[in-house]
This record gives C-alpha cells, structure tokens and sequence, in this order.
C-alpha cells in the first residue's frame, strides 16, 4: 500500500471550498445574523412573492460567521476521510484485481482499460496536433473528429487482442491433426451483398509454417481474421461453408474460447496492447483466465527467455521500439503453447537484422516447437528459407500453392517494384540546407549534428536500422527555421511538407471529397483541382465511377498505397520546395509501392525536392538518385543506390479503372467474386431469438429499472421527505446518501453483461478515457462542461443503454485519475449516466441537420435538468438551516419547492447551467456530425446479431470428422529450441 499525497490535498482545497461557500450563502441568505457584534453590516432585501419568505443579506455578525464555518465541518470531514482514502488506497490496482474475479469484472476490467488507455489518448491529441500543424492548420475543434478516429481504431485494436486472450471466455480443448481446415468457404464482410474472399479448400498442418500472399486489399488480413474468429465475432461479417480451427467450427465458437490453442498478433500490435509493462501483457492470458499469480510470473519469464526478450519484462510497452512490440507481441500470443499461430505482416517496418531475427523465431516455432504458423507478408523472399508452403490470394480467391522456399523467393522475384524508367535531371539548385542539426529527446541525442543539402527534383533515399535517427531528422527539417536549418526558394517554391509515418492522422474531414475541396480552399486553388491530382496520382478518369466511389468515402476506408497517395497530394498542394516522406511503402505490395513511387517522381518531376525514410532497399534502388546512410543519429556521406540489387519486372501490370484497388478496410471493401459453387456464396440463416434468452435477461432489467428509480428517489428527497412520517424525517437524508452508491453498483451489475463484449468493453474504456480527460480538463471553468458533448453523441450513435453506462464510468474514472471520490459521485454518475442514456431514446430516421437539431435542443433541456437535479440533493446541505432559503423539514411542500428554485436560479441556472446548455450547442453544432460519423464506423456488433449467429453458444468438441474427444497435445516438444 503507498501513500499518494495529491488525493489528499485535493480533498483538502475542495472541504475548505466547501466550508466557504456555506458562509458566502448564509451572507448572501440572511443566514449570518446572531448576538455577537456584527461584521458586515448589509441591509435586509425581502423577495416579492411567491418569494416573500426569502430575505437577501442582512447584518451578518461574528458568532454567525463562526456558525456557518463550523455548520459545514462534518460534510467537509467527510470530504477530508474520502481523500484520505483515495491517498492510501491505490484504486487501479484494485480495480485490475476486480478485473479478474468477481460480479463487476466486466466493469472493472473496462475501467482498467481506460485507465490504461489515458496515456494513449495524450500521444494521440499529440500526435493529431503535430500533423495538423504540419497541414498548418490551428488546434481547435476540429481536431476532435481525427483524435477519435484514433482512439476509436485503438480500441478496435484493444477490443480483438482481448477477445483474442480469451477475456470473458469457456475455454474448450483444442485438435492437433487438422488446425485449420475449410470447404467451400465464403467469407463476407458485414452489410456487404458478395463475398469478399473464397476459399474452395485448405488444409493446414502442425509443424509447418505457411505464408499467405496477395496484393494490397485482395484479402489476405480478412483471411486471417477469418481463421482467428474475429471477422465473424467482433467484425460484424459472416462466413458460410466449412471453417474448423483446432476442432472447433469457427462460427460457432468465438475466439476468446479458443485463447489457449489458437494465438494472434494482427498488424500493428503496438495499437493492440491492453496493458502498461511487458510483463503484463505476456501474462494478461493467463490473468484473464484466473491463472495463479505465482504461476503467471514463471510462466511469463520462461516465455521471455524463450523469444529472447528477458531484459524487456520489465520496460513499459510505450518506449519499445517497433522490432521490440513484434516479439513482445508474439510472446504474449504464443503464453498458452498454442496450436495455432496467426500473425500479419509481422515483417512490417523493420529493419533487416530484426526482420532476419523475426523469421528465424518464426520458423523455429513451428519446425522446432510444432506448432503450425500462418504468417500474411508482403516480403516473401525473407521466409524463403522456412517456408513450407503458400496460400495465395487474388481476385478474391485464396488458394493453396504448393511450393517451397525457393518457389517463394522466386516467386517474390517475378513481382518485384516495377521500374518507372529512368529519369534524367539537370544539375539544380539546393533548395534546403542543413548545417549542425542536433535533435535530443529526454536528454538522448536522437539526431548528432547532421549536415545535408537536398536539390530541386532530387529523390533521396535516407536509410539506416531502427532507432538510427530517421524520422527525428526528418521531424527537424520540416519544423526548424533559421539556423541548423536554411530552405532557399525555388522558382516560386518556398516551404517543407512533411508526410509523417502515421500519415491518416493528416485527415479531418469524413469523406475524400470533404478533405480535397477544404485543401482547395486553404489554399486558394480552383474547385477541384486536389481531387484531379489525387485522380492522376491513382491513374484514373477524375470522371470515372471508380473515382467517384473513392470521393464518396471516408478516407480511412482507402487502401493503404491510396492513403499514401493521398496524403501526399494534400501535402503538396502548396508546391512545396522540400517534401519528406517517412516508410512511404510500409505494408505495401509491389503494386501500391509503384503507385506511391509514381505520386513521389511526380513530385520530384514538378520541381520539389524529395527525400523519403525507408527500410526498403527494392524501393531505393529503383527510385533514388541518391542515399543517405544513418546509423545512431549520425548522418553518413552520400551513397550510389544500389541498382543491380532491385528487383525490378518492366512488364509490371498498371491498375485500370476497371481492376481499381481493393479497400483493405473490412467495413466497406468488397472484393470481386470469383466463380464458386453456389452453396459457397450461400449467407448464413438467421434463427430466431429464443424467449428463454429474452426471460434469462429479466431479473437484470428489473434490478436496473429499480435501481435507477431508486436514484431519482435519492435525488429528490427534499421534496419527497414530506410524505414521511415526522419522527423518521431525519434518516431521509442519510437513507438518501446510502441508498446513491448502492443503486449505482446494482446498475452497474445489471449492465456488467453488457461489457462482456471485448469491442463493447475497448469502445467504452476508449471513451471513457476521453470523457475523463475532457471532464478533468474543464472542472470548474464556468460552467464549460464539454463531456455532454460527447455524452449525447455517445448515446445517440451507440444507444441508451452505452449512454448509461458511459455516463457512469466517465464520472468514476475521473475522480479515481483526480482522487476526489466523494459522497456526490453516485449523484454525478447517475446524472451524467441520464444524460447519455436520453440520447439514445430520441427518435430515429432524421436527416443529417435534422439530427443536429434535434439533439442540440436535447442538449439544452439537458443542461438545465442536470442543474437542477444536481442541486437538488445537494440544496439542503449546501444552505444549512439558518437561512431565508433554507430547506424546512415539515413545510408546505409549495414553500420548499420555491426555495429550492431560487437557490438553483441563483446559484447555476441563470450561470453554470447557460454555459453548459451554450457549450453544448456550439460543440454539437461544430463537430456533432464528424464525431457521429467517427462512432457510427466504429460502432459494436448489436448483441441480437451475434446471437444471431450464434456467438454465445460454446460447444465443447465439435470435431468435424469421426467420434470421440480429441484434446490437444502437449507442445512440450522442442520447447527449448526457441532459445535464442
């Protein structure tokens, strides 16, 4: 147990608030008056009526000063003893030990999540600021809907890896003859009419590794996710056919079932880590499954030394590099000896030496441990030595090619970077010159006096390993002015554009179109001119449907080489002299890599100078006219590029508008149908919801419904206090006080269920995060109160019953992060919680400014009843007794209501409650519909949908062929010859 100072002195400064406002109302209420000698001697105002027993001011005396001050000890006492305990007691801990066991595990794991997920919300208002100033926009509003769409992707990402580790899940035993078996499967994104990816047939084995290949957007990560449960049980798409993983039919039985046989590292695993420290994220498997701690511990260094990462177990996952997150991330799917493993582009953004150490831990796994190993890579000749065999995926068929490593690597040869054609440039002037440019990051030279020039229609290759300094001098040329850094101009052109490695977060605007005609007006060009430079950087008619198609969407549901593209028509639009790219080809394929390295000789051809970081030497030998080497953050002389070591095919196929690239995102990309059986393309059936599940949620609903009513009662209990009998009168208060807590964990019991879904849970812990900070950042600022904001979009986009819910857990993590935990939080969460929960009751099928309309004026009728339903339960304690509008215990209920409303009117209404209910328009009408549209993408899988399809049924074995229980074997076989 430690002791944390900041709670307690936060308590501190709210009880003396507190103890002062009682004597500025008794002052202000005629409330100050006694025998002593008086102090202030103000005047006695009487009210007219119906307020003819409120008196205003009056002479305010010293025993009645030390009367209110001391009136108001025992509520802030109280205030003091709940500081005292947010000081002592360390809350996220023991929310992280209510995670594992017990009635609120699904809530509390929630809130671990957010908690967990407060740091990653500051890097992404960090990340999206730096990008947007990099556009040379200003902060403001609208770099919400951005911030979002990045912490809605990560708790997509935190919502699989749960899923995945098997939170909330029966674990079922698993088969190790077949691991992955399919007939005739078709595989169909969610709200699409065609299926996206066909597979007649495939059969894996255990001790082999196999590599799925195909073209950016063919298909190969929905493949994947297919295998993995995820496309069915938290993406929202369908699979028909036959689809066995280690025994178990795959639409039947969700991932989190199979956690201990089958382990996943999907793209990106950085986005995807659920904890703090490496240590707890290898063992979070085996905690969600109630594992013992001393048997996690072993377990996890056992599996540390295995992969080679035992100086890591202890380091925070935030300072890893990417090369580190790959294997920490393959640790922690391979904690449980999987049967299975499934990894995508693990390869990604890695230099050669860990790429080399990658695939050499990868092979080993299965040929050594037997486990069998999937892995979707774009870069087939570096597991040319351990490959087994390939499934590739084209036109929307997945096929099995059998084939060994040396097919593979020549294979890869055959559909190399297509060479543009050589380009001849005329010596040219320097455009930006760098003398002496050191960059230091918490003290560490990232970047050691580098010195550069870079010339007008030069492409420059800036390579090195990880960790060499790259994207830190790429970050310093583009914001350093005057001194270390000189940019000259160049036949009109003046300026740096940089495309940073996480270049979606450039985006702000909901559709392509949206995003091109706000770059034209920024940059005073004519109506249309982005959109047709994006056209031709993509090679198609601006006219064409293909064309219109993409315009129409949002732009993170391009393709990733279109994204690419994308950014660098909107970087470029102010003809910048200097552009800089950072892993322009990261998680491309050999057709995107030519599309975004046709965009960059475009650039370069009008007059720009490019320089691009990347890791991939094809790519440098067939674009650069130059290479500038970089080890350590220091900058070495300038290389040739190494031509004779690209592979290069000139007969490279182009995209046409009739074969356009595929979105990669599940939501809306569809790719061709191939020709299959008819029973492959068949959607599943839906049955009918049975009346047992609709009664087994009941007693839930009622206990909620109760609880809730409950709270109302706890709330108005100044007005409900007359119908109780005289000599129980005053228990009314205190039965109020006790009676708010415990209503709030019976609703938060009734709703726990409804966070057992790990997407409902990431999307609540997300956003819960985001509330927190947004409320914590506007305490107290006048009546500024921004989490309504969020609250009523929430609701509306996700329902009342999330509304609710985030309305409680919003209030709850924010005084758990500030320590004011309090005898008024029950009354905040239940408030807020209604705030969120009408939201998502107001009518449905309204048009878009309809919308808006509607929930602005919802926004402000929520404003006002907030206020008063806060002041309410709070009216009486805050007056005291010796004041003109002063709660009555046995007075006309008329007489107490309009105290009451003059207290409210004066102390919030007319105020507080205003600005909220302003605020909250202005939010709403700003970025209500970007946020909508932020959600809406992001939005859960209705439970009735999933249970549609079966998602809640766990069969035990289901094996697909002949009888008997088959278990899975035991792994232990070569369990030391993943040893580094």
């Amino acid at each position: 147990m430690r002791s944390r100072p900041a709670p307690l002195r936060a308590a501190a400064f709210i009880a003396a608030g507190f103890v002062g406002v009682r004597v500025l109302y008794r002052v202000a209420f005629h409330g100050a008056d006694g025998s002593g000698p008086v102090v202030l001697p103000f005047p006695e105002i009487p009210l007219p009526r119906p307020f003819s027993h409120v008196v205003l001011l009056g002479p305010a005396t010293l025993d009645g000063l030390v009367d209110a001050a001391v009136s108001a000890l025992p509520i802030a006492l109280t205030i003091l003893a709940f500081g005292l305990l947010n000081a002592v007691f360390d809350v996220p801990r023991l929310l992280t030990r209510a995670a594992r066991r017990g009635p609120l595990r699904g809530v509390a794991r929630m809130l671990s999540v957010a908690w967990a997920g407060l740091p990653a919300l500051a890097e992404a208002v960090r990340r999206v600021r730096f990008a947007q100033r990099l556009r040379g926009e200003r902060g403001g509003p609208r770099l919400l809907a951005p911030v979002l769409e990045r912490t809605l992707e990560r708790a997509t990402a935190v919502a699989a890896a749960l899923e995945l580790r098997g939170f909330a899940g029966h674990p079922v035993d698993g088969v190790c003859e077949r691991p992955v078996e399919a007939r005739d499967l078709a595989i169909t994104h969610r709200d699409a009419s065609a299926p996206a990816v066909l597979v007649p047939s495939l059969e894996l084995a255990t001790g082999t590794l196999t590599l799925v290949a195909g073209p950016t957007g063919s298909g190969k990560s929905t493949l994947l996710r297919a295998v993995a449960g995820l496309h069915s049980h938290l993406d929202g798409g369908t699979t028909s056919g036959e689809l066995v993983v280690v025994g178990h039919d795959r639409e039947a039985t969700p991932p989190r079932d199979t956690a201990r046989t089958v382990g996943v590292v999907l793209q990106h695993p950085r986005e995807g880590f659920a904890t703090e420290r490496v240590r707890d994220e290898i063992g979070l498997v085996l905690e969600l499954r109630g594992v013992d701690p001393v048997i996690v511990a072993a377990r996890v260094q056992e599996i540390a030394a295995r992969v080679g990462i035992e100086s890591l177990v202890d380091r925070d996952l935030s300072g890893l590099s990417a090369g580190e997150a790959t294997l920490v991330a393959i640790a922690a799917a391979i904690a449980e000896h999987p049967i299975l493993l499934l990894i995508d582009e693990p390869l990604a953004d890695l230099d050669v030496v860990m790429r080399a150490r990658i695939v050499g831990l990868l092979g080993a796994l299965a040929h050594e441990a037997g486990m069998c190993v999937v892995v979707a890579e774009h870069r087939h000749a570096e597991f040319a030595a351990v490959c087994d065999g390939r499934v590739e995926v084209s036109g929307g068929v997945a096929r099995p090619v059998a084939s060994s490593g040396a097919d593979v690597s020549e294979t890869t040869d055959a559909s190399g970077l297509a060479l543009l054609g050589p380009r001849t440039r005329a010596a040219s002037d320097v455009v930006l010159r760098a003398r002496e440019l050191t960059v230091l990051h918490d003290g560490t030279r990232a970047v050691d006096a580098a010195g550069l020039d870079l010339a007008a229609g030069e492409l420059v290759a800036l390579t090195g390993p990880n960790g060499a300094g790259k994207s830190s001098l790429l970050v310093a040329l583009a914001t350093t002015r005057g001194g270390a850094v000189e940019v000259l101009d160049s036949h009109g052109r003046i300026g740096v554009a940089l495309v940073p490695d996480a270049s979606d977060d450039l985006f702000a605007s909901t559709t392509v179109a949206a995003e091109c005609a706000r770059t034209d007006r920024r940059t005073h060009l004519p109506k249309g001119t982005t959109a047709a430079r994006f056209a031709a950087f993509l090679g198609l008619d601006p006219s064409s449907p293909a064309f219109l198609d993409r315009l129409a969407r949002h732009p993170r549901d391009l393709s990733v080489g279109e994204r690419r593209c994308l950014a660098i028509v909107l970087q470029t639009a102010r003809t910048p002299s200097v552009l800089l790219v950072d892993e322009p080809t990261r998680g491309l394929d050999a057709s995107a890599r030519a599309l975004v390295a046709s965009a960059l000789v475009r650039a370069a051809d009008a007059g720009a100078a490019v320089c691009f970081a990347t890791h991939d030497a094809a790519f440098v030998a067939a674009l650069a006219d130059r290479v500038l080497p970089m080890a350590g953050g220091v900058l070495g002389p300038a290389e040739a590029p190494a031509r004779d070591e690209s592979p290069i095919d000139a007969a490279q196929p182009q995209r046409t508008e009739s074969q356009p690239e595929t979105s990669a995102t599940p939501a809306t990309s569809v790719l061709p149908a191939a020709s299959a059986a008819p029973e492959a393309s068949a959607r599943l059936s839906t049955p009918p919801r049975s009346r047992r599940g609709l009664r087994a949620i009941h007693p839930a609903f009622v206990a909620m419904t109760l609880a809730n009513l409950v709270a109302l009662a706890s709330f108005t209990w100044p007005l409900a206090a007359a119908a109780v009998p005289s000599q129980a009168s005053a228990a009314v208060p205190v039965a109020a006080l006790a009676l708010a807590p415990v209503a709030a964990l019976v609703v938060l019991w009734a709703l726990d269920e409804s966070v057992r879904s790990a997407h409902t849970l990431a999307l609540l812990g997300t956003l819960a995060a985001i509330g927190a900070a947004v409320r914590i950042a506007g305490t107290g600022v006048g009546g500024v109160e921004a989490v309504f904001i969020l609250l009523i979009l929430a609701g509306r986009a996700f329902g009342a019953r999330f509304g609710l819910l985030l309305g409680l857990t919003t209030i709850a993590l924010s005084t758990i992060v500030t320590g004011t935990f309090g005898p008024w939080t029950p009354f905040q969460m239940f408030a807020c919680a209604w705030v969120g929960a009408g939201a998502g009751l107001l009518p449905r099928g309204l048009s878009h400014r309809a919308e808006i309309a509607v929930l602005c004026v919802y926004g402000v009728v929520a404003s006002y009843l907030f206020g008063l339903i806060m002041n309410l339960w709070f009216w009486p304690f805050a007056i005291g007794t010796r004041s003109s509008i002063a709660y009555e215990s046995g007075a006309p209920l008329a007489q107490n209501l309009w105290s009451f409303l003059l207290y409210s009117l004066v102390t919030s209404s007319i105020t507080w409650d205003t600005l909220r209910a302003i605020t909250t328009v202005v939010g709403l009408v700003v970025v209500g519909g970007a946020v909508l549209a932020a959600f809406r993408r992001a939005k859960p899988i209705p439970a009735g949908d999933r249970a549609a399809r079966g998602a809640a049924v766990t069969p035990r074995s289901t094996s697909p062929r002949g009888g008997g229980t088959r278990t899975r074997r035991s792994t232990a076989r070569g369990a030391a010859a993943v040893r580094r």
